[in-house]
């Protein structure tokens, strides 16, 4: 298995080709890929999905994916960081919980985006204002940085989230999209609001989420949490008082507590 490494908080990249070059692979960044023209094949973690003009794919660290060509494609890639994130926001949440939301929710990503034409010309737009910033991204990163936030709050609402009935195995795409996009918020997080939001009972979407996870809700919460927190401590653009007031913490005493669990 190919792995490659970005060292550069973002890369911008335009190529059209007839043939995919790089193996099954994986790395240690985050890609937006905008197919601009051509058909074929995305393989990513063992799922085949079609792509066509206009589609959309988020590849996130943990994905192994490539694609099969089957006419001329030109790609967009948009390829960034955690520390890209978490630089640009400057200590401000701003935009940053939508964005997170969407690169976090990994179970999300095999299947692409289902845009609506209106959302597929908006977001062709929006990514085409990023292509012409690309020749001097130091001088424009705080304006591609605003077009990642509005295509991201674009994609945010074609995920899944609004699932409702736990009766088959593909729905916990939809379990993981409402504890990442309410992992700020505590009193949404509590079994039996969760329970409610599915239509089902507390009793059973705790062992129904170990079931097929391997792992509790609340140790999942506690570790999802704990990661967004400590990308924000190592940023250094965030203070414990701010942390606490987004996650819906009592006080910086909680948030130190959350580090050290």
């Amino acid at each position: 298995m190919k792995h490659y490494k970005q060292f550069q908080p973002l890369v911008i990249s335009e190529f059209e080709t007839a043939k995919w070059m790089h193996p099954e692979h994986n790395h240690n960044h985050y890609e937006l890929i905008f197919i601009q023209h051509g058909k074929g094949m995305h393989n990513i973690n063992g799922n085949q999905i079609d792509y066509t003009k206009g589609d959309i794919f988020l590849v996130g660290p943990d994905e192994e994916h490539y694609f099969e060509i089957g006419t001329i494609t030109q790609f967009i890639f948009i390829k960034f960081t955690d520390l890209y994130i978490h630089q640009l926001n400057s200590g401000s949440t701003y935009g940053l919980q939508e964005l997170e939301y969407l690169i976090k929710s990994r179970e999300t990503h095999f299947s692409g985006f289902n845009l609506s034409q209106v959302d597929r010309q908006t977001a062709q737009a929006i990514i085409y204002v990023i292509l012409s910033l690309k020749q001097d991204i130091f001088l424009n990163e705080r304006l591609i940085w605003l077009q990642l936030l509005a295509l991201a709050a674009l994609l945010q609402r074609n995920m899944p989230e609004l699932k409702t009935a736990l009766n088959r195995t593909r729905d916990m795409q939809a379990v993981f999209c409402y504890l990442h996009k309410y992992v700020y918020t505590p009193s949404k997080l509590r079994a039996p609001v969760i329970a409610a939001h599915f239509n089902t009972t507390a009793d059973y979407i705790g062992p129904y989420f170990k079931r097929n996870t391997g792992m509790t809700l609340r140790d999942y919460i506690s570790a999802y949490r704990k990661t967004l927190i400590k990308q924000r401590i190592e940023s250094g653009n965030y203070n414990l008082k701010n942390i606490a007031n987004e996650f819906g913490l009592t006080d910086e005493s909680h948030v130190r507590k959350i580090l050290l669990s």
